[in-house]
C-alpha cells in the first residue's frame, strides 16, 4: 500500500514538473496533419531563404576557395557561378537526361566511365546523392573523376519530407547522417582528407520538415547545433595528390 502510494506521488511530481505540462503542449499553427509548404517552403520564400539551402550556400562560401579550375555541378552551374567567380576555368554540368541546353555531360554516375578520370578540380555535389540507389557507385564516380588535389563539396539531406517531383521521375531513396555519409565517402577517400558536419537542431528539424523558411525563424535558432537532429550534413574530401602529398 506504502509504495503504491509513493509511485503515486512520483507519477504526480513527474506531471507537474514537465514543462510545458502534460497535454498542455501548445502547436498553434503547427496543429495540423499536412506540411504548411509541400515544396521545402519554396513557394513562400525565394529559393535561398529556404532551411536546407542556408546551410548549403554557407558551407560554399565557407570553402569557395576550393571551386576552381575545371568544376562540376549537377543540374546547373549557380553554386560554380556565385562561389568560384573568376577561379574557375571551366565549367560542367551534369544531367542524367539529354534535353537541358545546359547539360555539358550526360551521365548516370553509377556508371560513367565515358567521364575521363582526374577530370575536375572541384565537384559541387549537393543533395543529389539520396536519390541514387547505388549511393556507393555514385562515390566510387565521383572520387575516380576527381583529379589528384581537387576537392569533393557534397551536402545530404537529413531529417527532411520526401521530394515527391524526384520520388514520381528517378527516385528518393536515401536519407543521410553523419555517420552514413562518412562511411560512404571514406570507402575510397582516406579519413584523414574527410571532413564531415551536421546542421540542425529540433527547432530547425520541424519547421523545415513543415517547409518553413529562415525568415520565420530567429537567428539565434539557425545557430544553436544538436547533434540528435541532423537536418543538412555537409562534407569536404580531398582526393590526395599523386605520391600521397594531402592538401
Amino acid at each position: 500500500m506504502l509504495r503504491a502510494m509513493i509511485r503515486g506521488c512520483l507519477s504526480r511530481w513527474r506531471y507537474k514538473a514537465a514543462w510545458p505540462p502534460v497535454g498542455l503542449v501548445q502547436f498553434g499553427s503547427l496543429l495540423r496533419t499536412t506540411p504548411i509548404s509541400q515544396v521545402f517552403g519554396l513557394d513562400r520564400a525565394q529559393r535561398e531563404r529556404c532551411i536546407d539551402i542556408h546551410f548549403i550556400e554557407r558551407f560554399l562560401l565557407s570553402h569557395q576557395h576550393d571551386i576552381r579550375g575545371r568544376v562540376l555541378e549537377f543540374g546547373d552551374d549557380r553554386y560554380t557561378r556565385s562561389f568560384g567567380g573568376t577561379a574557375v576555368e571551366h565549367s560542367d554540368v551534369l544531367h542524367t537526361q539529354p534535353g537541358d541546353r545546359s547539360a555539358t555531360i550526360i551521365a548516370d554516375l553509377t556508371c560513367a566511365e565515358h567521364i575521363p578520370a582526374d577530370a575536375f578540380d572541384c565537384i559541387i555535389c549537393t543533395q543529389t546523392l539520396q536519390f541514387i540507389y547505388d549511393a556507393r557507385a555514385a562515390a566510387k564516380t565521383l572520387y575516380r573523376i576527381l583529379r589528384p588535389g581537387g576537392v569533393l563539396l557534397a551536402s545530404f539531406t537529413g531529417i527532411s519530407q520526401i521530394s515527391r517531383y524526384d520520388m514520381d521521375r528517378w527516385g528518393d531513396y536515401w536519407r543521410f547522417t553523419t555517420a552514413s555519409a562518412r562511411r560512404l565517402l571514406e570507402e575510397h577517400w582516406s579519413p584523414e582528407n574527410v571532413a564531415v558536419q551536421a546542421h540542425g537542431n529540433v527547432l530547425l528539424a520541424v519547421a523545415y520538415l513543415h517547409g518553413l523558411t529562415v525568415d520565420e525563424l530567429q537567428p539565434e535558432h539557425l545557430e544553436r547545433q544538436d547533434d540528435n537532429f541532423q537536418v543538412v550534413i555537409t562534407a569536404r574530401a580531398v582526393k590526395p595528390r599523386r605520391g600521397g602529398e594531402q592538401q
